[in-house]
């Protein structure tokens, strides 16, 4: 809801353009837990559209499109109702979304992307601040504020957690700018059916009055975004892809710079100088050679590709862990946790439809000690997060169900200890692919929900070409530490 410094223009229900042909979803075990989460708060910022578009024409045709859009995904136009057995459903009423028009016309588009950090104003540009999930019940499932500045236009999109994850969340929002922008019809219908791994007769029992929040929400936070270019990634990769081998004198040896060196410039090798002796490169070069020449190149990177290769993102992820940890200052014996949301729907057999919507998510915890995690490379890191990732595949997703099962619970989000870090969202969502018309935006920002002390949320960047940014949110000390940790910020191309 806009704040004092954001006026309030209008406020209306929009309903979709046709009756829902879906009548009932059930929750599932992937959105159950989501229901002590608050709604997701995700929107994209806009140069002002063209001077032939007033802003009441603006206002009206996104409503229009938004209707239409609502047609295609019903159960966003819908409200949760609990049966006699306690089982949570999503029923398709078409009771409608809400849209708020609201200005802020102080603020200027350079402005508010200028501050280091996060500026605060993007907090007021959407609906529903501080509501759980569970109030799907009483409120709508999905709300659109469209804040006109000074020379731009931001469009919030807030839309509840248990409702749907990333992947439904953008297919939604991607679809209602296409149709704003003169789609006649969608390429890619959202996939409704409920015959999955994740449709279970178990019911999860809430306290009257409904969950609470797993984290306080009143912390101190520092709100930053980091950029990442693809050259800092493809140096990401290859290092934690273990590009160095060591001598036998135990001197580091990065094979790549050797290959280099030997093919341009003057390095004399012959009669050993810089200490190394002639024998021991050779053996190390013919070993890589032989182990590796044969594999295909990554086209991203140069690094052979195998089954085994640790990707662009748990390098950077592994990165990011190492070095918040060290600016928290935690004791070597501490535990600390890297938390990363995965999509299921490619990891079972048979696969779920690429455009299952709802939520088809689960938690991957990886656990190391702080000491054994900063007095290690980052390859050790990056593996520890590589081998999680690529074992999360059919089996594991059924017995995190069957866990589920036998305890049902909500989501525990939150940084309990002090060690905990959270990755969120994904650099492979389309979101510069919402294009309303007037051009791609200028940059993606969220809100104020479900922010605490470590959590991290990934962006693909504006550039593509595999730039990421992130979204880092850390209490005040730990992320002026992480702003000193030459490790970290020699990667770090700018701001987003």
């Amino acid at each position: 809801m806009p704040s004092s410094s954001v006026i309030l223009v209008s406020r209306c229900t929009v309903c979709p353009e046709h009756k829902s042909t879906v009548k009932s979803l059930k929750l599932s075990v992937s959105d159950l837990p989501m229901l002590s989460c608050q709604y997701i708060q995700k929107g994209v910022l806009l140069t002002r559209p063209h001077l032939s578009l007033p802003i009441d024409s603006l206002i009206s045709l996104l409503k229009q499109s938004l209707s239409t859009a609502l047609t295609y995904f019903p159960p966003l136009a819908g409200r949760f109702e609990t049966d006699a057995d306690g089982h949570v459903h999503i029923f398709c009423n078409d009771a409608g979304v809400e849209f708020i028009h609201a200005r802020a016309k102080h603020f200027l588009v350079r402005d508010t992307l200028s501050p280091v950090d996060v500026h605060p104003c993007f907090k007021q540009f959407f609906a529903y601040d501080g509501l759980l999930s569970y109030a799907g019940h009483f409120k709508p499932l999905a709300a659109v504020q469209v804040t006109e500045l000074a020379d731009g236009i931001f469009i919030g999109c807030t839309v509840n957690h248990s409702v749907t994850d990333g992947t439904s969340f953008w297919h939604f929002f991607n679809t209602f700018a296409d149709i704003t922008k003169g789609a006649k019809k969608i390429t890619k219908s959202p996939d409704f059916n409920r015959d999955t791994v994740f449709n279970s007769p178990v019911v999860l029992r809430v306290p009257e009055g409904g969950p609470k929040l797993t984290f306080s929400g009143d912390e101190p936070l520092r709100e930053r975004i980091f950029r990442f270019n693809r050259e800092a990634i493809r140096k990401l990769k290859c290092r934690a892809n273990n590009q160095t081998q060591k001598s036998t004198n135990g001197q580091v040896l990065d094979v790549t710079e050797i290959l280099g060196k030997m093919s341009n410039d003057n390095w004399n090798i012959n009669n050993g100088e810089n200490g190394l002796d002639n024998g021991k490169i050779t053996s190390v070069l013919e070993k890589y050679l032989k182990n590796n020449v044969s594999k295909p190149l990554d086209s991203e990177t140069g690094v052979p590709n195998s089954a085994t290769e640790i990707s662009s993102f748990q390098s950077l992820s592994a990165q990011l862990w190492r070095s918040v940890t060290r600016a928290r200052k935690l004791a070597p014996s501490k535990s600390t946790t890297f938390r990363m949301a995965v999509n299921c729907r490619h990891r079972l057999e048979p696969k779920l439809d690429s455009h299952y919507f709802g939520n088809a998510i689960q938690s991957i915890p990886t656990v190391a000690s702080v000491g054994e995690l900063l007095s290690r490379d980052l390859w050790w890191c990056a593996e520890l997060l590589h081998k999680n990732v690529v074992a999360h595949d059919d089996a594991t997703v059924k017995r995190g169900v069957n866990d589920w099962e036998n305890n049902p619970r909500c989501f525990p989000l939150g940084n309990f200890d002090g060690a905990m870090i959270t990755m969120g969202s994904s650099p492979r969502f389309p979101m510069y692919d919402n294009d309303f018309g007037w051009g791609r935006p200028l940059a993606i920002r969220s809100g104020k929900a479900n922010k605490f002390d470590g959590k991290i949320s990934a962006f693909p960047g504006r550039d593509g070409a595999g730039t990421v940014d992130l979204e880092v949110c850390l209490s005040p000390e730990t992320m002026a530490g992480l702003e000193s940790d030459t490790e970290f910020m020699q990667y770090v191309s700018g701001m987003a």
